[in-house]
């Protein structure tokens, strides 16, 4: 596929309009709405990075497939489908590009191994909340950037899903500074994995079906998957008895629907609009979800004995350091990282000033007051 060919589409769906196609699972006939309006019929398949039972992260995808359906009067349908089902939970673009399924969703850090720069279509360490990040992908031209990445893969991005800030993991052992990660065996991916891999971690990267044994039966010493709701649907409180906070890799990590350039192209204009407003939804209705359930799993698992706690100011600023120079380094290495990176960095340090006055100075003196 070659790139130039295909960045012109890609910037123009990017943030606007996201879509699927009409690949070999599609079938296509005439059908009449209640409208009057005569609409093709069209049916997809979505692999997703998620298990069934996390219905809160899943619910993303049912999101994007139930509105579609509603918006076409029936006439377009998506059938989502969890890890496993179709594909690996993390092999999901691979599905989308090579059109064995029109789209998919997932997160873009579980692929920065074949491209370091797709880290920031998801959550970059020390990086942007989830408002921040959300304003940098729709009004600071981000997704147009991610587009221009996915354009070598065939492929079309789109916001679709965000968990808010996550916390920092489950450990099996209380963490004694900086030294104790040496050797720990823990499952964190994206460029947040490759930071503690510089601190001394034996990273592995693990589908969220697959933690709870790992970590359970001692594969593993450590993992973070999302937040308190999940985690505790995971069961992971089970197999560890130390979380973590704050979860500084990923302070609003957004989650991508994807889809292929092919059946994009393939989609009709008012198909492309409803999958587009979808994922908006999908984005929005996530981490209103997830900010409403996460505090009160979390009170569910202090009172059955999990111990929180934060991470050493030790842990933190070497974290931030090593995330610092991980971006010089592979801005050094990788055209595509440096040129991305340059317009998310101008953004960060835009909306950090600005968040500095408008948020955090509420913030230092709300969250002092008494309950």
């Amino acid at each position: 596929m070659q790139r130039r060919g295909l960045l012109r589409a890609a910037a123009t769906a990017a943030g606007t309009a996201g879509a699927a196609g009409l690949l070999g699972a599609c079938r296509i006939r005439k059908a009449d709405s209640a409208s009057g309006i005569v609409r093709p019929q069209v049916r997809w398949r979505m692999a997703t990075s998620w298990p069934h039972s996390l219905e809160t992260i899943f619910g993303g995808a049912q999101t994007i497939s139930r509105r579609v359906a509603e918006l076409s009067e029936g006439h377009f349908q998506i059938e989502p489908y969890a890890a496993g089902e179709l594909v690996p939970g993390l092999e999901v673009l691979d599905a989308v590009q090579n059109g064995s399924v029109e789209c998919g969703h997932t997160a873009s850090y579980y692929y920065v191994g074949k491209n370091p720069a797709l880290a920031f279509g998801t959550s970059m360490p020390f990086g942007l909340t989830a408002q921040q990040q959300n304003a940098w992908l729709y009004e600071g031209g981000g997704n147009e950037a991610l587009n221009r990445l996915y354009a070598d893969f065939g492929v079309l991005s789109f916001p679709a899903g965000n968990t808010g800030a996550q916390l920092g993991g489950w450990f099996k052992r209380q963490l004694e500074g900086l030294q104790s990660l040496r050797g720990l065996k823990m499952r964190i991916p994206g460029l947040g994995g490759k930071v503690m891999a510089s601190l001394g971690v034996n990273v592995q990267v693990l589908p969220g079906g697959e933690i709870y044994l790992a970590l359970d039966r001692g594969a593993i010493d450590a993992a973070e998957w999302t937040g308190p709701y999940d985690d505790e649907k995971l069961g992971l409180q089970r197999a560890a008895r130390f979380y973590y906070y704050p979860g500084w890799w990923e302070p609003g990590p957004t989650l991508a629907a994807l889809v292929n350039q092919r059946a994009w192209r393939e989609l009709p204009a008012d198909y492309q609009a409803m999958f587009s407003t979808a994922c908006y939804e999908a984005n929005l209705s996530m981490l209103s979800r997830y900010d409403s359930l996460n505090g009160q799993a979390l009170q569910r698992l202090i009172a059955g004995g999990t111990q929180l706690r934060a991470y050493d100011e030790s842990i933190l600023k070497a974290a931030q350091e090593a995330s610092e120079q991980l971006y010089a380094d592979t801005a050094r290495t990788n055209q595509d990282f440096k040129t991305t990176y340059a317009g998310w960095q101008t953004f960060r340090d835009q909306v950090w000033a600005w968040n500095r006055i408008n948020q955090l100075s509420y913030a230092n003196f709300i969250y002092r007051q008494p309950n």
